[in-house]
């Protein structure tokens, strides 16, 4: 079935709803980063440099500025890949964020789906991707971790195993700064055949301003860097990215990221409470629930009639339309979409 790889959560918004279907985690950022951003406007009037942001994310992450690449948001980073990586028959493992296809697609390139299934929680069998496994042949793949909008963090052994002589893996960890430790980040010294696209929109309410970046091998970095627009990143975005990886921001997000796990836990447990569970234990911002309990039609029109804004489901490849994203709010939110759906269910089960 054809989906619309170009849907994404802000289109289920509307005015008065509360937002469950935008996974950034505040409004706006903090004071102190919006008080480095509007300083960065008097510089306006110079072309940017992004080497600040270059020697931030390497001395953030423990790599060489060569294999670093600042980029306009996550989705920038996808778009370079699809012009400048080679390899034939590339592969999207899915359900993920649906830009990497769309960016590939419209470079003309035909791309290959690994759809993971829910009777296995959704997790990855790296076995799919090995010589003898359905994908051998496969010299691109992409995957997210955690994975949006399942919420699952697939091991980082796993991932290694599909990477192998003649392949180059992209691994999306757009939300990995939202969980606690970051225990399953590829970002390390070995990053031969690999590259890790990092966001800081989620956390930091920065989704206006694009601000993200790539980490990975030297060459397939710099294949980027070739094809990459010049002046992509602009100096308020470069400012961003340096005060988004100081040592308080770095803490400050780790100390949110626990206070997400610990909400997430209650939203869960909220859930299952009216009978509506998620089927993989999610460690992202967000969780991924099936609402079939409550009919075989969308609950997200209802959901809105009764004040609240969900990602639709069917728009992520092997997912259909009784499945619904939710961001992680406070527990009093979570407590209200819980008593909604319990609402929904009962009403259902009367007509």
């Amino acid at each position: 079935m054809s989906v619309d790889l170009h849907y994404h959560g802000d289109r289920d918004l509307a005015p008065g709803l509360v937002d469950l279907a935008v996974n950034v985690r505040l409004p706006a950022p903090p004071p102190w980063l919006a008080d480095v951003i509007a300083d960065s406007l008097r510089d306006l009037g110079r072309y940017p440099d992004p080497t600040p942001a270059v020697l931030a994310v390497a001395a953030r992450h423990g790599v060489g500025p060569e294999s670093v690449l600042p980029t306009a948001g996550g989705a920038e980073a996808f778009t370079l890949v699809a012009r400048a990586v080679p390899g034939q028959r590339p592969v999207v493992v899915h359900p993920q964020f649906t830009e990497p296809e769309a960016a590939l697609l419209a470079a003309g390139r035909e791309v290959g789906r690994h759809l993971l299934r829910r009777d296995d929680g959704f997790r990855l069998d790296p076995g799919a991707f090995s010589r003898t496994g359905q994908h051998a042949d496969a010299e691109l793949v992409v995957v997210g971790n955690p994975t949006n909008p399942t919420g699952v963090l697939h091991r980082a052994a796993d991932l290694r195993a599909m990477r192998r002589p003649g392949r180059v893996l992209i691994v999306d960890e757009a939300f990995m700064d939202a969980v606690p430790g970051e225990p399953e980040s590829l970002i390390g010294p070995d990053l031969e055949g690999l590259l890790v696209i990092r966001s800081l929109t989620k956390t930091w309410g920065l989704a206006g301003l694009r601000a993200g970046y790539v980490v990975g091998d030297p060459a397939l970095v710099a294949s980027l860097r070739a094809v990459q627009p010049p002046w992509s990143v602009s100096s308020p975005a470069v400012a961003a990215t340096v005060a988004c990886l100081s040592d308080r921001a770095v803490a400050e997000a780790e100390a949110a990221a626990l206070t997400v796990a610990a909400h997430r836990e209650v939203l869960v447990r909220e859930l299952a409470a009216v009978g509506v569970t998620s089927i993989a234990p999610s460690r992202a911002p967000f969780v991924l629930v099936d609402t079939s309990p409550l009919g075989t039609a969308s609950v997200r029109g209802d959901l809105a009639r009764l004040g609240f804004a969900v990602r639709r489901g069917e728009t992520f490849p092997g997912l259909g339309p009784t499945w619904i994203r939710l961001a992680v709010r406070d527990p009093d939110t979570s407590r209200a979409v819980a008593a909604a759906l319990d609402t929904l269910r009962r009403l259902r089960r009367v007509a």
